[in-house]
């Protein structure tokens, strides 16, 4: 008999297009393995909501497995004992995975299991996941590599796996540690390929001709975007099969539909290549200019700034599990300028909250959506502007604020002009973005600052943008509008 082939599981919840599954296939019986990591889900970046999609995700997978004839095998624990003990009492051919870009703590499992397997002498293949590549050495031509492996073709589900006879599958626990907070998310999305085929297909029956009307709107998010994020960064499809099958599409909602899978790895590349940026600036003149405040934080997690938009979404989003790109920066840009608060602080607390939680993305993103990464043009969002904008009747503020319901529209961004007792906000909004702004460009013209900038843009930047050394960026500009008295100020986009 050819030696045991353990397939591990992580954030690749399916069977279709799954090459680590189908290379161990050819290579002898196969362990299909999923380990339970209770130090993994006591991470502050966790939470029950992602353990339920999860574990549905589990679920799903272990019944598609058990049609092909040996179900998912199941253990709780640290994974190199599960892997040494599998070892001890089978003997182990090959170790087979997807690469993950996932957050600190699974980087440095990650390290373990290569130094264990390197120890035993088991050879441990992974397999890239999405268009990221490891050990990048530069960003140069990224983009068409990117486009070559997602026209890559799809590997098919398995037709068969031998049964392992005697082997306990074991069992999906409630709950992956007894500690676990409970965290009521009432309209959650389910877990599991087989939802997540039916939200695609209505997703690209029925609603991709008004994605791009929905993107920016909270009223038509929740039914008219994708949905299909948690889907992806649980692995229940994969990012090949989604981006094939919107190419047999035309139209403007599934072109901009792709070039949010171009950039969902564009943004993932950027961990990848420095997985510090989960708890550290970008830019070194950025660290430590902010200041932690935990009455202002729970009040902005929990919803109650005052602000009407502001609370209107997070509350959405404590109870979805998800809600859309623009009203997320609008809630980090919130609590980086508004509130001064830590990225981190603050990304911690959204990371909980998103089902379809992507380490890459989310740090990434939030470092992008406060200044630290200084190659990205400042967007400091007016929530109150944002409000009229996108709810300018103040229907959705009324749905998560019915406090506010008798508020009439004209007063509903701005309850507090009512008088008769409105509470004020937690905090002047125009004066405290007059502040951040002039914080922020206090640091962005000290001496230094364009030298990391520019090393930053080249290790990171989008070659596809084209964006020009920081200091080429400002001299051009000086040429351009020599007569402003401050040219740099050309840089800061603001949202008022």
């Amino acid at each position: 008999m050819s030696a045991l082939q353990i397939v591990w599981f992580k954030r690749d919840l399916r069977t279709v297009d799954h090459r680590p599954l189908m290379e161990a296939i050819k290579r002898g019986p196969v362990l299909p393995l999923y380990v339970v990591e209770p130090e993994l889900w006591q991470q502050p970046d966790t939470s029950e909501r992602q353990w339920l999609f999860c574990q549905e995700s589990l679920l799903d997978l272990q019944r598609a497995l058990a049609e092909f004839g040996q179900p998912l095998v199941v253990r709780s624990g640290d994974v190199v004992d599960v892997l040494e003990r599998a070892r001890r009492q089978f003997g182990i051919g090959a170790l087979w995975s997807h690469e993950e870009t996932g957050n600190g703590w699974t980087y440095q499992r990650d390290k373990r299991v290569a130094a264990w397997a390197k120890q035993q002498g088991i050879p441990w293949t992974e397999i890239p996941q999405f268009g990221v590549t490891r050990r990048l050495k530069s960003r140069n031509g990224w983009a068409k590599r990117w486009e070559a492996q997602m026209a890559e073709s799809l590997c098919p589900s398995p037709t068969s796996l031998p049964k392992l006879h005697g082997l306990d599958p074991g069992v999906i626990p409630d709950r992956p540690h007894r500690a676990m907070a409970p965290d009521p998310c009432r309209f959650r999305q389910l877990g599991g390929r087989s939802q997540a085929l039916r939200e695609c297909r209505d997703f690209f029956d029925q609603r991709v001709d008004r994605y791009c009307s929905s993107i920016s709107s909270p009223n038509k998010a929740f039914s008219g975007c994708s949905r299909l994020s948690a889907y992806l960064s649980w692995g229940c499809l994969s990012m090949r099969e989604v981006l094939q099958q919107s190419r047999t599409m035309h139209g403007r909602g599934v072109n901009s539909f792709g070039s949010r899978l171009h950039w969902h790895c564009h943004f993932i590349q950027k961990l990848e290549d420095e997985p510090s940026i989960e708890f550290q600036d970008f830019h070194p003149l950025m660290r430590g200019i902010r200041d932690a405040n935990q009455v202002n934080l729970q009040a902005w997690a929990e919803g109650r700034t005052g602000v009407p938009f502001v609370d209107a979404c997070m509350r959405a989003l404590r109870a979805h599990g998800w809600i859309n790109f623009r009203m997320r920066a609008m809630l980090m840009s919130f609590a980086s300028y508004n509130l001064w608060l830590p990225w981190r602080q603050s990304g911690l607390h959204l990371a909980r909250q998103f089902v379809d939680y992507e380490p890459g993305i989310h740090w990434s993103q939030c470092q992008m959506q406060s200044g630290s990464t200084s190659i990205n043009t400042i967007r400091i969002y007016n929530p109150i502007k944002q409000g009229r904008d996108h709810d300018p009747e103040g229907r959705f503020i009324r749905h998560w604020c019915p406090e506010l319901r008798k508020v009439p529209a004209i007063y509903i961004h701005e309850p507090w002009e009512l008088g008769g007792g409105m509470p004020l906000p937690i905090v002047d909004v125009t004066a405290s973005m007059q502040e951040a702004k002039d914080r922020i460009w206090s640091i962005r013209r000290s001496a230094g600052f364009d030298r990391h900038a520019d090393a930053i843009q080249q290790k990171h930047g989008s070659r596809k943008a084209g964006m020009k050394p920081t200091g080429m960026r400002r001299s051009s500009r000086r040429r351009r509008k020599a007569s402003q008295a401050d040219p740099t100020l050309e840089q800061l986009s603001l949202d008022v």
